[in-house]
């Protein structure tokens, strides 16, 4: 029985939470959250710590679980595998490189298990979608989004956020990775804009973002992502793959609204286009939100079981928040990134 503990009761940890407690092989000794929170059924008898380092201390979990807000992440993954912990991070890794590096120095130092949230790596139909993807050949044209148009407590959720991280790097590590997955290239250079639309965020602050960027096999990918009331309804969901053989696309599908937290994931069908013809993969009975937390939260219990070798998923999290940050940077001094040098 794997003793864990999680931190931060927002969306994610919430769902995290409602993960280990309905799974065999999990034992919840502690939620640790700033601030009193309202729980649902079945968490609400759990031990409660207002702070990280008491509730290690008070429970010596073996796994805890992180997903506070990401400028805490590096820290708080580094107390608990100090503490004898394996940690499952929410992503972003960490706010810099180099504290995502300091992160997987430290997993290795320890030896301790370090699974970063990337839900799609859990999700059957992006499983399948990359699949595709890969047996067309590259070199590919990565054309993916994702805008939010989000009001009301979404809209406050997503100021939160923008604290600390921008919507191009929170979201944009998981299509990032998903680049990274179908290309296995090195990336060469980033460039990057965007822009304030609302007065409600921090002066330095931006709220709508897109980047392109440019792999070593000659790969060239495209993200954007927008949150606010501003934002528009019409194609917020691009996933589209091109390669000279052909295309893979997720098609309209059951994708829902921008602020429909399952759309975010849902494929609802793949077209796999050839100059032969096209061919439709339906999927059926795809995860929820729920059932896609439920799947990674198993998955990071096995890896603990079965002492996976994580070191490729550890430097992928590594590499694709690379690409982010890079795209952050070029946005704010409004020059291109050259990824092939040092990192300072």
């Amino acid at each position: 029985m794997t003793r864990v503990l999680i931190a931060g009761l927002g969306n994610m940890g919430m769902s995290h939470a409602l993960a280990h407690h309905q799974h065999p092989d999990a034992e919840i000794v502690g939620l640790v959250n700033r601030s009193p929170v309202d729980l649902p059924a079945g968490l609400a008898d759990y031990p409660f710590f207002a702070s990280l380092e008491d509730g290690l201390s008070a429970t010596t979990p073996d796994l805890a679980v992180i997903a506070t807000y990401s400028d805490s992440h590096a820290d708080f993954a580094c107390m608990a595998m100090d503490a004898g912990c394996h940690v499952f991070i929410e992503k972003p890794l960490a706010t810099t490189v180099a504290d995502a590096e300091r992160v997987v120095a430290k997993a290795v130092e320890t030896g301790k298990k370090l699974v970063v949230g990337y839900i799609l790596r859990h999700h059957p139909s992006w499983v399948r979608l990359i699949e595709e993807a890969r047996t067309l050949g590259g070199p590919y044209v990565f054309r993916l989004n994702l805008n939010q148009q989000s009001s009301g407590a979404e809209w406050e959720t997503h100021k939160a956020l923008m604290q600390t991280t921008s919507p191009i790097v929170d979201c944009g590590v998981h299509y990032v990775d998903v680049m990274c997955q179908i290309t296995d290239a090195a990336p060469l250079r980033v460039n990057g804009m965007g822009l304030r639309l609302s007065e409600e965020i921090a002066p330095d602050m931006y709220n709508y973002g897109q980047f392109q960027v440019v792999f070593e096999d000659g790969s060239v990918g495209w993200y954007e992502a927008g949150w606010g009331p501003m934002m528009s309804e019409t194609a917020f969901f691009v996933k589209d793959i091109v390669s000279p053989n052909g295309s893979v696309s997720i098609t309209e599908g059951n994708k829902g609204a921008s602020a429909d937290i399952d759309g975010h994931t849902a494929v609802g069908g793949i077209l796999v286009h050839t100059p032969g013809g096209d061919r439709e993969v339906t999927m059926p009975d795809e995860p929820g939100h729920q059932g896609l937390c439920d799947a990674e939260q198993a998955y990071v219990l096995r890896a603990i079981a079965e002492n996976i070798d994580l070191t490729r998923h550890m430097n992928d999290a590594v590499q694709s928040l690379r690409i982010c940050l890079a795209a952050d940077e070029s946005i704010r001094t409004g020059q291109p990134v050259d990824l092939t040098k040092e990192t300072p």
